[in-house]
């Protein structure tokens, strides 16, 4: 497996040398045509002429190597997708295309909580008792602590993390956790394909003692104070993505529903702490963001904006 790893990093970086390749020699055939162009041109259009020449010079090349960039970044994103799907696959014994879930960029250290135990998830429906003495039903899922919620809510950073590839495997072992952390990644991705990706995302401090009465249920003004994201552009793709985007709204609106029935489970512990650093892994940056656009989080002027050019 780690030969495949490396024979993929190979043919990635194979790629972008291609792709560097073809924007050189563009912008070598352009400049000869300019040459050219200005060899055979006429000079009784005198010194304004230069000046328009030279923009006419620079303007392709600007945009050949514009193009240059935004090819290679796609390939290093898509690089890094097929490496998450992997990961995925080897813990959960299936084939990574079965998954199709790709990554955000993952180029932020993940920020430590401190290890405690954290609350067991909710008692599932009893069973059959004949069933349970003969042991048919399925163990219950590991009980993850504080620490290893946050780092499967924050995804690993690559195949080196293995404290969070650890934690991740703890939490897809959880049915409830695992469709969680599945609408996670696909509402990451999808913001991370427009340009919005987490690990860029500041948030401003705020009273974890708010974040226990979201928990409570408590929406809009009285929690409006959580609405931490100030990114505008951040704020508008995703309202543009809500309202222009019928795939993304849905799977947004799947992810907050998990995200929140989490936070409501997890508002039994006495330490709003927990609820607080749950909110700075990745997967928590994604339900601000969304919860401020949406509004469950008060109205955001930003998202007003965004709200008012589309309706124009």
């Amino acid at each position: 497996m780690d030969s495949l790893d490396a024979l993929r990093r190979v043919a990635v970086e194979q790629a972008r040398n291609r792709v560097l390749i073809a924007g050189a020699a563009a912008s070598v055939a352009w400049l000869a045509l300019a040459g050219l162009f200005a060899l055979i041109g006429s000079d009784s259009e005198g010194g304004a002429g230069w000046p328009v020449w030279l923009v006419g010079l620079l303007l392709p090349l600007a945009l050949i190597w514009l193009a240059v960039w935004s090819a290679r970044s796609l390939l290093a994103l898509r690089h890094e997708a097929e490496e998450l799907r992997t990961i995925l696959a080897r813990m959960q014994g299936q084939d990574p295309s079965d998954l199709g879930i790709p990554a955000d960029r993952h180029d932020a250290e993940p920020r430590r909580t401190p290890r405690r135990s954290a609350v067991p998830p909710a008692p599932r429906p009893a069973a059959d008792a004949r069933q349970a003495s003969l042991e048919l039903d399925s163990p219950p899922a590991t009980e993850l602590t504080a620490t290893e919620l946050f780092y499967a809510l924050n995804f690993p950073d690559g195949p080196e993390d293995r404290e969070a590839i650890r934690s991740l495997r703890l939490a897809l072992a959880d049915p409830g956790m695992a469709r969680l952390i599945r609408a996670a990644q696909d509402v990451v991705t999808l913001l991370a394909g427009q340009g919005v990706y987490m690990d860029e995302l500041e948030l401003a401090e705020a009273d974890p003692a708010l974040w226990r009465r979201f928990a409570e249920g408590a929406r809009g003004e009285a929690v409006a104070e959580l609405a931490t994201i100030r990114d505008e552009t951040a704020l508008a793709t995703a309202g543009t993505m809500l309202r222009s985007d019928e795939v993304f709204r849905d799977v947004a609106h799947h992810f907050l529903r998990h995200f929140d029935r989490l936070l409501s489970r997890k508002v039994q512990d006495s330490d709003p702490q927990l609820l607080a650093a749950l909110a700075e892994s990745r997967s928590g940056r994604a339900f601000t963001l969304l919860a401020q656009v949406t509004g469950m989080l008060g109205r955001d002027e930003s998202a007003e904006e965004a709200q008012a050019e589309g309706d124009a």
